[in-house]
């Protein structure tokens, strides 16, 4: 399955989260960090979701961009 990851830069780090895995996040000083934290995320994420006998969401976020002048 492929997950859309969200990377937002603040004043000092860059976060990441999962749209479609609520409270999936990561944070780090840096983007390929955050990138790094939020794969191993996911995954552990999904790990415990199926130890607890959750079902794992399909993946329904997409991505779209709007061009301003």
């Amino acid at each position: 399955m492929k997950y859309m990851i969200i990377v937002e830069e603040g004043p000092t780090s860059f976060g990441a989260y999962v749209p479609d895995l609520p409270g999936c996040i990561a944070a780090a000083e840096t983007r390929e960090e955050a990138l790094k934290l939020i794969h191993e995320a996911v995954e552990l994420h999904l790990d415990a979701m199926r130890e607890n006998g959750l079902p794992i969401p399909e993946p329904k976020s997409s991505i779209a961009y709007v061009q301003v002048s």
